[in-house]
């Protein structure tokens, strides 16, 4: 769950102190206690409607109580549900420590199910589990450990946790700092949080850390998830800072299930966040087409649309598809070329680039960098622009720079472009390079489409490395007439690792290891 996101779903709660909503007909606030004596804060909400209802589990976010949810709990029981929404452990009022949707958070989900078939009117056949950021992760990790969540709706949501923390090998700092800081100031961090983030920030037992995280990701309880068929929608956004798209595609194709997968502009539990307020919202729409389809049996027509489905950055419009290997129909690739003396900038073209080398300057930044975690995605989702560079601007002796030709036609990107690109570190130890793929119009103003970062734990001076290298998955026209530009540099404020000041990186291209940018199309 984002700081950010904490802050303005806080101020709307703080209204409803002065103008108390109001609830369903029957509302009760609920402590459950759980195996090991601790206590979950809970709110209840059930239809004035007699005899069994099907019955959705909320599980709040990352610093956020249980009323998160209190406007759509209250349309889901309006609509004939009973809706538990309960606060995990550690957070608020609830006891115990944070667990970070380890053992004790899926036992919770199971006894929060037992409580409410104990004590509301819930069908037992019919139970949903749904969340945004960490209860959507916990709600896809609970449907491997109780095979009666039949359906789970998951927003803003994780399925690998090193992924998230330590993509490429390489440290989110901003993204586990708001997390670090927003649970110590909403919450009880355990002691192995405490020293799985301690070891985080400072570099070290990084095997643990992984650990840690791969027993709190629902990738490593896939078998689980398939042997119990849970029909599970998953919508998040293209730039979430916090956990980036290539998880999910990958989680979805491997889901044998029912399933639906969305993707909005925007960053970390942004594209969800008009729906929680109440306003019109397409996340919270499906969510509830969705949960009317699984569970209570209402043909919604959700189940015979295609099960992808993507918003154009900048638009209102989706396309769909079948499936995410259909998403792009063909590749264009761009080999980086040799860089000239003149301008220090190479090309990106169709044509062999082999033989060329090029040395930077490492561990300065240069104007080429992914924004702000939540706010710089966040704001492409309200404005639809996305973040934006200089081009001219970018120091070539500190970056790489490649630009292709002037489009003649649209580049429809669909999906994750992949970067071949062949480093040599000039100083031993680690070291780290951002790549940066922009849209740059006649002016030389880049817009991100996406961006990576990699980085070389056991890097050897003077020792070449062949990199592979995916660009999170997104969907972005560059119109005819703009061109490509690919920047990479070694330093960007989102990760805490970076190249050592002062040393060299080299990019080259030989016809045995050849540097290039492939594009997946439409």
């Amino acid at each position: 769950m984002s700081w950010f996101r904490a802050i303005a779903v806080s101020a709307v709660l703080a209204l409803c102190v002065v103008t108390p909503p109001v609830f369903a007909a029957s509302t009760r606030v609920v402590d459950i206690s759980t195996r090991d004596g601790v206590a979950l804060k809970g709110l209840v909400f059930t239809p004035d409607a007699p005899g069994r209802h099907p019955a959705i589990v909320f599980i709040t976010s990352w610093a956020l109580p249980n009323l998160e949810y209190i406007v759509q709990a209250q349309q889901f029981a309006n609509a004939g549900y009973v809706v538990v929404s309960y606060t995990p452990r550690g957070f608020y009022a609830s006891g115990g420590a944070i667990d970070t949707a380890g053992p004790r958070d899926i036992g919770d989900l199971t006894e929060v199910i037992n409580w409410t078939l104990a004590n509301t009117p819930a069908e037992p056949t019919r139970i949903g589990a749904a969340g945004v950021s960490y209860g959507a992760g916990m709600a896809l990790i609970g449907s491997a450990f109780d095979s009666r969540i039949r359906a789970v709706a998951a927003l803003s949501c994780w399925t690998d946790l090193p992924y998230s923390l330590f993509e490429n090998q390489t440290r989110h700092l901003q993204s586990a700092a708001l997390l670090g800081l927003s649970a110590e100031l909403t919450g009880k961090p355990s002691e192995e949080l405490k020293q799985t983030l301690s070891d985080f920030f400072a570099n070290r037992n990084l095997g643990g850390v992984i650990t840690y995280a791969q027993a709190r990701s629902a990738a490593t309880y896939l078998d689980r998830i398939n042997a119990n068929r849970p029909a599970i929608l998953m919508a998040n956004a293209y730039g979430d800072s916090f956990f980036g798209p290539n998880q999910l595609t990958d989680f979805y194709t491997r889901l044998s299930g029912p399933k639906r997968l969305e993707f909005r502009p925007g960053d970390h539990a942004i594209p969800e966040l008009t729906g929680i307020l109440g306003l019109p919202n397409d996340a919270w729409t499906s969510m509830h087409r969705w949960f009317d389809y699984y569970l209570r049996g209402v043909d919604t027509g959700i189940a015979s649309e295609n099960p992808v489905q993507l918003q154009l950055r900048g638009q209102s419009t989706y396309e769909s598809y079948p499936s995410w290997s259909a998403v792009s129909k063909g590749t264009a690739r761009y080999n980086l070329g040799e860089v000239h003396w003149w301008n220090k900038e190479g090309d990106l073209a169709a044509g062999s680039q082999a033989g060329w080398s090029a040395t930077i300057a490492a561990g300065d930044d240069t104007v080429a960098n992914g924004g702000v975690a939540l706010l710089t995605n966040g704001a492409e989702a309200i404005t639809g622009e996305p973040a934006k560079a200089w081009i001219p601007a970018v120091d070539r002796d500190n970056a790489g720079l490649w630009q292709s030709d002037w489009l003649s036609a649209p580049q429809r990107v669909r999906g994750a472009a992949h970067l071949r690109l062949t480093v040599t570190p000039g100083s031993s130890g680690q070291t780290t390079v951002i790549a940066y793929l922009y849209d740059t119009d006649w002016a030389g103003t880049g817009s991100l489409v996406t961006h990576v970062a990699v980085t070389f734990r056991d890097a050897v001076a003077g020792q070449a490395r062949a990199v592979d290298v995916d660009f999170p998955a997104t969907v972005y026209d560059v119109p005819s007439g703009h061109r490509l530009s690919l920047v990479i540099d070694t330093v960007d404020p989102l990760y805490a690792d970076r190249a050592p000041l002062f040393s060299t990186v080299k990019f080259s291209s030989s016809s045995s290891s050849p540097s290039y940018l492939t594009l997946p199309l439409k």
